[in-house]
């Protein structure tokens, strides 16, 4: 790593703030500039968790060559409600030049709606970590390799907004100002730590899968704050038709959920069935105050259905206070399920973070705690090398990650 440099505070983009692009003839000129700049592409999106339900980009920021930034507003060109917007064209001439992306697992989901996405990558998050970086957000790399703040204020803010006001657009123009001599540095360190070929790997990889949509998670109702309090299978019911309910208000109107009705709301109402059966009326609402808020208020009609039909259910038909158990159990249940894997994962598991900690990189991104807890579920008894490695690509492990835990693995087999 390289040594800690005295930090100064970078206020704006060298070359100012660039106008939002929002129409056909500024996204021609837009790419146009892109194109014949020369260098790698730094790219961020700005997306509005917590405001609305969708994920995907209100502002996508390009930087290619001294000041040739780009702030590209997606929205306006969305053909409907319905509908992404499509940059394929300008992905397409950009195809051969080097993206810079700061945590892009992060950014390529919202990316991939409009169709901007990279065929080469490098991502300086991801380095951060293969270079064992204690603090790897943009701020803290930027400080410790070339010793310059970032003014950081609305990373929060709802960029869903419109207009965007000037000092959010000057935010995110800082987000992609230095990312291109980010990587330079960050590659160097890699080269001589003999871990680029590790990083190239990984890059590889998100180009192959980082923008693949997440697996549904079974029964997402019960991911609601507050559910341990619940006591009864009513309550429980209660609890997953509010949520149902929010669920389909929130993709409805592109509303973040909790800003329609909060799950302490949601747990509340259903302490209350807990108890026994309340009479299901708007006063029942009412007297809670989560219920009156405005948000909330004006979908009584919704909440009072839904209690509703959670009052209806049939004792066979309700939800049991807890899930069944799907999948590969936690370890720490494997000693009565099965000893033998549980055996093997307290010799292996220790041996893999001793090769992370001798090869200084964090143990998740040594091999994925999902990869190791299937791996030695599922494992048999004896296995050769050859076994194991396909076992460990079979769980997406890349090849410099097999050819550095596969021996550690068989010697703690």
């Amino acid at each position: 790593m390289t040594a800690e440099l005295p930090t100064t505070l970078l206020t704006a983009p060298s070359a100012g703030v660039p106008g939002v692009t929002r129409t056909v003839a500024q996204l021609a000129a837009a790419t146009e500039r892109l194109l014949a700049a020369s260098g790698p592409l730094a790219i961020d999106t700005e997306r509005a968790h917590g405001f609305r339900y969708a994920p995907k980009a209100y502002l996508i920021q390009l930087r290619r060559g001294p000041g040739q930034a780009v702030l590209l507003d997606p929205i306006a060109f969305e053909p409907d409600a319905k509908s992404r917007a499509d940059f394929s064209e300008l992905a397409a001439g950009l195809s051969q030049t080097q993206w810079i992306i700061h945590a892009a697992a992060q950014d390529m989901p919202a990316l991939a709606e409009v169709q901007l996405l990279p065929k080469r990558l490098f991502d300086t998050e991801l380095a951060g970590r293969l270079l064992n970086y204690p603090l790897v957000n943009l701020n803290a790399m930027t400080e410790s390799l070339l010793g310059v703040s970032l003014l950081k204020e609305h990373s929060a803010a709802d960029w869903s907004t419109r207009p965007l006001p000037p000092e959010w657009l000057n935010y995110a123009a800082l987000d992609v100002e230095l990312l291109a001599d980010l990587r330079d540095c960050l590659r160097a360190e890699l080269e001589g730590a003999g871990k680029l070929d590790w990083a190239e790997q990984e890059f590889a990889h998100l180009v192959k899968h980082g923008a693949d949509p997440p697996s549904k998670r079974p029964d997402p109702w019960r991911r609601t704050s507050g559910l341990h309090n619940v006591r009864t299978p009513r309550g429980m019911a209660v609890v997953r038709s509010l949520w149902e309910a929010r669920e389909q208000l929130a993709a409805a109107t592109d509303i973040a959920p909790g800003r329609i009705l909060r799950d302490a709301a949601i747990t509340d109402m259903a302490m209350r069935f807990d108890d026994g059966s309340p009479a299901i009326n708007a006063n029942l609402l009412r007297s809670m105050g989560y219920f009156r808020k405005t948000a909330a208020r004006q979908y009584e009609a919704v909440w009072l259905a839904a209690l509703r039909e959670a009052a209806a259910l049939s004792p066979k038909e309700l939800p049991p206070r807890a899930s069944k158990p799907t999948g590969i159990p936690h370890p720490r249940n494997w000693e009565r399920r099965s000893p033998a894997s549980y055996d093997r994962w307290q010799r292996v598991r220790p041996a893999v973070v001793a090769k992370a900690e001798e090869v200084q990189v964090p143990v998740e991104n040594l091999l994925s705690p999902d990869a190791m807890r299937n791996v030695l579920w599922e494992a048999p008894a004896a296995i050769d090398a050859s076994g194991l490695d396909a076992l460990l690509a079979g769980q997406q492990v890349r090849q410099w990650q097999r050819e550095l835990i596969v021996p550690v693995m068989l010697a703690a087999w």
